[in-house]
């Protein structure tokens, strides 16, 4: 191998290797170079076989003779398109076999060169455009890629968030659920909503920790799990020692958990029964929002063995829900910087809602809220956040 060495004046020195058989052709290149100025570190090999080592390493422009003795045809360009796909190249080719260029451009080359017809400028003018367009293509490839997976994963995470199943026509609902990760449709959050065949309404929210793809998956097996139970008639105070044994199996660590609320209340009377496994308790809507519930909960799901209080909740013929993850009430604001924490978050709903006597005021509450809180930010929430308001009108 000779290393035939270049000055240049480009703040960027690229690494060049020029595969060519003939000594004195390699020489023409170097001066070639020489005299553009092109900042390059020009390595001469004479055969493919010779090549392959640097190849290897990633070159970022490779001149390849169409002639070696080691290769036929396109042969040598496929070689070198294998083992160096990120290097810009040029083939070098004779004045009689110019068409050969053009070939090897749709094979993969980014320009040709016709031996006898190249200066120093041109040489050094083909070397940049090629290196340009070849980076500029791959970024094209790179988002194309990138926009198709996103496209897909964007299909998948929309089939893995639930549809409610709700018969009663007095009922309404409104749901948000807005992932903490970017291009994200889906994160460690869960939820769902399922009206049973004896009028009862089962409503479930969880929080995975953390909020990436490993999360994301075991949020909607525990949201599956959950349906399943509801589906098949399991008592509620039951509901969540089967949903820690799903966590426990499923957990890709020991120290994941997840917190849960679930409810179960009977539409026609408004009684029923709310567990908190470690999660914000639901707010009951109205002029004065607040907590539901005396307080009780449990541990989260995956910590602790053991049962969770079931707390007796009685709504009346007419009543809004807002079952939310920690992810709205996060967030900093005020002069302080202060997490707006749960009783933040009840001064935020006073403020923007209409009340429950407002029809369709469930969709504006939501909208705002999460708004709102992401204003108080200064930005986007890190969290997940999932927001569910559910109510009867009478």
């Amino acid at each position: 191998m000779l290393q035939l060495a270049t000055e240049g004046t480009a703040d960027e020195v690229v690494p060049v290797l020029l595969i060519e058989d003939d000594e004195a052709d390699a020489i023409l290149v170097r001066e070639y170079l020489h005299d553009a100025g092109l900042g390059v570190s020009l390595s001469w090999q004479q055969s493919l076989a010779a090549a392959t080592p640097e190849l290897a390493a990633g070159p970022v422009c490779v001149l390849l003779d169409l002639g070696l003795p080691d290769s036929v045809g396109f042969e040598g360009l496929r070689h070198v398109l294998r083992l160096a796909p990120d290097a810009a190249v040029l083939v070098l080719t004779g004045a009689s076999d110019a068409s050969l260029g053009i070939a090897a451009m749709t094979a993969g080359a980014q320009d040709y060169l016709v031996k006898g017809q190249v200066d120093g400028a041109t040489l050094s003018r083909c070397i940049r455009y090629a290196i340009e367009r070849k980076r500029a293509n791959d970024s094209a490839r790179k988002l194309r890629e990138a926009a198709m997976r996103q496209a897909e994963y964007a299909r998948l995470e929309r089939g893995l968030l639930p549809v409610p199943i709700l018969d009663d026509e007095n009922l309404f609902h409104s749901l948000r659920y807005q992932p903490g990760r970017d291009q994200a449709l889906l994160g460690g959050d869960f939820y769902d909503l399922v009206q049973t065949g004896d009028g009862t309404l089962h409503a479930l929210i969880g929080d995975v920790c953390g909020h990436g793809p490993d999360e994301a998956a075991l949020g909607v097996c525990l949201r599956v799990a959950w349906r399943t139970l509801v589906l098949s008639g399991h008592e509620p105070s039951h509901t969540l020692n089967c949903l820690q044994e799903v966590l426990i199996r499923e957990r890709h660590r020991r120290e994941v958990f997840a917190t849960v609320a679930t409810l179960s209340i009977d539409v026609a009377t408004g009684d029923g029964v709310m567990h908190i496994a470690g999660h914000p308790p639901p707010v009951l809507l109205g002029s004065l929002p607040s907590a539901l519930g005396d307080g009780r909960a449990g541990p989260p799901l995956g910590l602790f063995d053991e049962d969770w209080p079931e707390v007796p909740v009685s709504l009346g013929q007419e009543w809004a829900l807002m079952l939310y993850t920690d992810g709205l009430i996060e967030g900093r604001g005020g002069s302080d910087r202060r997490v707006l924490g749960p009783e933040g978050l009840l001064d935020l709903i006073a403020a923007s809602s209409p009340g429950p006597a407002v029809r369709g005021f469930e969709d504006t509450l939501a909208e705002t809220l999460l708004k709102t809180v992401e204003r108080l930010n200064c930005g986007p929430l890190a969290d997940d956040v999932a927001v569910i308001i559910i109510g009867r009108h009478a």
